[in-house]
């Protein structure tokens, strides 16, 4: 039998995990930024995130979570992953001089991002959340209040994981629409062809059109008769 100290041992195993984890993570996100934007408060005692930026794969930048998974088998779950991390994306390149500057382009998307994934993360915890499935938060919330969001399994090849990342991706109200109607693949087919995807920068065309209401609908029939 060890003699090390259990809560020694338990650092180590998280510790072991973390790098796995991240190394993971620069596989399907390239090389991470060298700078960290910690939480004042920690996640774990129900302070915000620590986000993690990854500028270098694909143009503009990846902002991911690295506290939803703890170990293999604990965390954040779903139908293909044992556990993952939460992912976004912004077409603006890494700026972490405006990220506190919500009146710059990159502030502005930092602002928003960070406060989808900080709504999303204990979110994740309570719930199974699947690729390809929608969600709308409620129109009074502070900053996420209306914004739609359709979730993807980042990179994912195989069924099944034991770890992987969730991308988390603002759409239109109309392609969210769309994705409830139609499901989420054929939107995210959608935006993958417009090469909207993976980004959540909505100043974009929505790659749907809206769909008439019964009363529209009924309008535009009696006007062409006059």
């Amino acid at each position: 039998m060890s003699d090390q100290p259990l809560e020694e041992g338990e650092d180590s195993l998280e510790s072991q995990w973390y790098a796995e984890k991240s190394a993971r993570m620069v596989e399907l996100l390239g090389e991470e930024h060298d700078m960290v934007m910690h939480a004042i408060i920690p996640y774990a005692v129900g302070g915000g995130l620590d986000l993690y930026y990854y500028p270098h794969l694909i143009p503009g930048t990846g902002i991911a979570t690295k506290e939803l998974s703890n170990s293999p088998s604990e965390g954040s779950t779903n139908n293909v992953f044992t556990t993952y991390e939460f992912v976004m994306f912004t077409r603006h390149d890494l700026s972490l001089e405006d990220a506190q500057k919500p009146e710059t382009p990159f502030g502005k998307m930092h602002y928003t991002i960070n406060a989808i994934l900080n709504m999303m993360a204990p979110y994740s915890a309570q719930a199974k959340l699947n690729p390809f499935e929608t969600v709308e938060f409620p129109s009074d919330m502070e900053v996420v209040g209306g914004r739609c969001l359709i979730l993807d399994a980042y990179g994912m090849t195989d069924a099944h994981a034991d770890f992987g990342l969730m991308l988390i991706m603002e759409i239109h109200r109309v392609e969210m629409d769309y994705a409830r109607q139609h499901g989420g693949q054929a939107l995210l087919e959608k935006l993958m062809a417009a090469n909207y995807y993976p980004y959540s920068d909505l100043d974009r065309p929505p790659v749907v059109e809206g769909q008439e209401s019964s009363l529209e609908k009924l309008w535009n029939r009696i006007s062409k008769w006059w």
